[in-house]
């Protein structure tokens, strides 16, 4: 970016750096909130997206974040609370003024809305429900008493339904002569006289067909319904399985009361995407880059004690052998290769196992057929790992029946690793146990066990 006669130019970003924050605009912007100088502030801000100004938000000191709220204030934008994190957003609400936050949140839609809410204390929950119209307030408290992560806390109000007997004419002077339509929206639900949904049509269609085409003409062949207490990974995966752009959500009498789109079952999926991922590296799925140091600490230490007795365990294995160990050194040499490589086969297996369990790709149909797969895999591996193995062990110590030890190791291992890989989330997911989070410990813990009994007890047994 370059600078000159107060004119901003961004350079065009390499394809690694596309949409990320230009790092020019983030310093003039600090210098403008050092300076504090709204204006040009205001202009520096004026071009970002809200996601931009969020991550923005998110990346600056707690001292800058909030003198550039101060600055900042009338112009903030209620797409940006809910583009921040959940630990910043708190600090963010409570540094607005009341007039700024009641202003912000009347701009969000009603998902918006109870997103915002039900991360937030109940003190800052009082002050936005405050900012909202009565009929609004009341819509959000009753989205609020669904059972958490539901379709209902999901869902907009804001819906587009009509008659299904109406026609596309009709649809169409409808939608004009109101304002108060949804800002974006898919489908128009046909609903009965009850108010229950019996089809939907999509923009596209509607604004192709003749004015006078009945709407059950033009209504998409597939219709998915979601009901209202319908876990929300549930709703993302119907959306996922079945390519939906919009559903329609109904109550326990089947009456149409909100919409589900798109945005807001992705959002979803990636959310559970990167909660697997925490929890499969044993982190807390609510830590962030903005937490202290010892609330960093704390998230972790759960885990790392959890992988420091599982490390006791395997020592302990060791340690049944420490005479073999004394009677050669070679052992202790190779015995961190055939652990390393039964944890690393273990840890893809495990990964695979732990995804496809959450996007229900692995049932109890074919269970059996993939473990096959991965023993085989494992086998295969190890015949192969086992074999170079053996080939270095004999040239490296000079002593053919080591090199027979390592390579047996390795195929077992590697054959072990695979069996742990898939099994226990299996059966943690069987017991209702999250196996993203519960998997990595006990299957580090099955590789490294076997790997060293049987390294350490086919030496005992074949060399001395």
């Amino acid at each position: 970016m370059t600078a000159d006669n107060d004119e901003i130019v961004i350079d065009q970003p390499r394809d690694e750096d596309a949409y990320a924050l230009d790092r020019n605009i983030v310093a003039a912007i600090l210098q403008a909130v050092e300076d504090g100088d709204r204006d040009r502030l205001v202009e520096l801000m004026e071009p970002l997206h809200a996601a931009d100004i969020a991550d923005l938000l998110e990346q600056i000191s707690p001292q800058d974040r909030s003198q550039l709220l101060h600055l900042y204030d009338r112009e903030f934008d209620g797409d940006i609370l809910s583009e921040l994190d959940e630990s910043v957003r708190e600090e963010v609400i409570d540094e607005l003024r009341p007039d700024v936050l009641a202003e912000a949140v009347r701009e969000l839609e009603s998902d918006d809305v109870v997103d915002l809410l039900e991360d937030l204390e109940h003190s800052q929950q009082e002050a936005v429900l405050d900012a909202l119209e009565d009929s609004e307030r009341i819509a959000a408290q009753k989205a609020l008493s669904y059972p958490e992560h539901s379709a209902g806390r999901l869902m907009q109000r804001e819906v587009v339904m009509v008659p299904e007997h109406w026609t596309v004419g009709q649809t169409i002077d409808y939608m004009r002569a109101h304002e108060d339509l949804p800002d974006q929206f898919y489908h128009v639900v046909l609903v009965d006289p009850r108010l229950k949904p019996v089809g939907q049509v999509t923009l596209g269609r509607l604004m192709a067909a003749r004015r006078d085409t009945p709407l059950r003409d033009i209504a998409d062949e597939e219709f998915h319904i979601i009901p209202l207490t319908q876990d929300e990974e549930d709703v993302a995966y119907a959306f996922k399985q079945y390519h939906l752009i919009s559903a329609p959500v109904v109550d326990d009498d089947g009456r149409l009361v909100g919409v589900i789109t798109i945005d807001d079952a992705m959002e979803v999926l990636d959310d559970e995407h990167e909660e697997d991922m925490l929890r499969m590296a044993g982190v807390d799925e609510d830590s962030s880059l903005s937490d202290t140091i010892l609330e960093t600490a704390r998230g972790r230490a759960t885990w790392l004690f959890v992988n420091l007795l599982t490390a006791i365990f395997a020592s302990l294995v060791i340690n049944l052998f420490t005479e073999t160990i004394d009677q050669m050194v070679a052992l202790a040499v190779l015995m961190p290769i055939v652990a390393s490589m039964g944890g690393n086969a273990g840890t893809q297996t495990m990964t695979v196992t732990v995804r496809a369990i959450a996007t229900r790709d692995l049932t109890a149909n074919n269970a059996l057929r993939v473990l096959f797969r991965e023993v085989s895999v494992g086998a295969l591996n190890g015949l192969f790992f086992g074999l170079v193995m053996a080939v270095v062990a004999g040239f490296w110590f000079g002593v053919p029946m080591l090199a027979v030890v390592i390579g047996l190791a390795m195929v077992l291992t590697l054959v072990a690793a695979a069996l742990g890989g898939i099994l226990i989330p299996l059966a943690l997911d069987r017991l209702n146990i999250d196996p993203a989070l519960a998997s990595g410990p006990f299957v580090t813990t099955v590789t490294d066990v076997v790997g060293f009994f049987a390294f350490l007890g086919l030496a005992a047994q074949v060399l001395l």
